[in-house]
């Protein structure tokens, strides 16, 4: 693959650096030098020796295009000052002119969270999501954007409160005690995003050649969350692996409806000759489209 197409477009849909690197917006300097570590040694070439050209290309670009440019941003007082200024207007823009579409469930569950219990759940829910942020890498995109959307929900409900700087996002026992009975009920807990892990074991079938395990999977994850369009286009795919070109037909048709711009559905559609409506500048398409592999 010659070069990989990191859009200007697609770019800015991560200007959050906090959610490229899984960090909290309390995050300080130590905190931030430990994440980028952490990722960085994720993505680090050594770990890609085996693995398809595709995904090294992938964690090359990843590095080079959203995790040092995050980085830089975060690893000084100054610049992450400037960095938490920009995510308020955003906030304040979205409650002037038009009020956030929360498309995860765990940003949901954040904003109906009582108060006294929102930061525990805020550094769980980021903690929780940053494990499995880049691995495998393929689910990055749709991990950021649940970090996005957790950040600008918090800021949200801290609105006129100032963020303290902090080198863990644990939280005190003795705090998380304190506030339960103070609140008079259990903390609640992040939900697990079952769709996504039928997504992503689908993955691994694929890679497998199992397409039948992978059909399933997929199908299980369509039922909880239908209008996915990545879900549409890799059961799709899986169809086609199967010579089944009407089922196949079927679902890349459906992945085009939600985007018409999802890159797997886009390039298979020119192999069953579906007609495609004309393009949505104002709609962007999905990473994993844009790595899947030649068939």
């Amino acid at each position: 693959m010659s070069q990989i197409p990191f859009s200007t477009d697609w770019l800015k849909q991560f200007s959050d650096p906090y959610a490229v690197l899984g960090l909290s917006v309390s995050a300080d300097d130590r905190r931030v030098l430990k994440r980028y570590r952490t990722v960085a040694k994720l993505l680090h070439p050594d770990g890609y020796v085996t693995a398809e050209p595709a995904d090294r290309e992938l964690a090359s670009q990843l590095f080079a295009h959203l995790i040092s440019p995050a980085y830089q941003k975060l690893k000084q007082d100054k610049d992450r000052a400037e960095s938490l200024a920009l995510l308020r207007v955003q906030v304040r823009r979205n409650n002037r002119e038009e009020p956030l579409s929360l498309q995860s469930g765990l940003a949901q569950q954040l904003l109906k969270t009582p108060m006294q219990s929102v930061e525990v759940f805020y550094e769980q829910a980021i903690a929780q999501l940053a494990d499995s942020q880049y691995q495998p890498l393929r689910q990055f995109e749709l991990i950021t954007q649940q970090l996005i959307e957790l950040n600008l929900v918090y800021l949200q409900l801290k609105m006129g409160e100032p963020v303290r700087p902090k080198a863990t996002g644990l939280v005190p026992a003795e705090q998380i005690k304190r506030e339960a009975a103070a609140a008079g009920q259990k903390l609640p807990q992040p939900a697990v995003n079952y769709a996504q892990r039928h997504y992503l074991r689908a993955h691994e079938y694929m890679k497998k050649e199992n397409w039948s395990m992978a059909v399933q999977e997929l199908r299980d994850a369509i039922r909880l969350e239908p209008t996915k369009n990545e879900f549409h286009s890799l059961l799709a795919k899986a169809y086609f692996m199967q010579n089944l070109t009407g089922m196949a037909t079927v679902h890349f048709r459906q992945a085009l409806k939600l985007n018409p711009q999802d890159p797997l559905a886009l390039e298979y559609a020119k192999k069953l000759k579906i007609k495609l409506e004309p393009p949505n500048t104002d709609k962007k398409g999905g990473l994993f489209g844009l790595f899947a592999k030649k068939r």
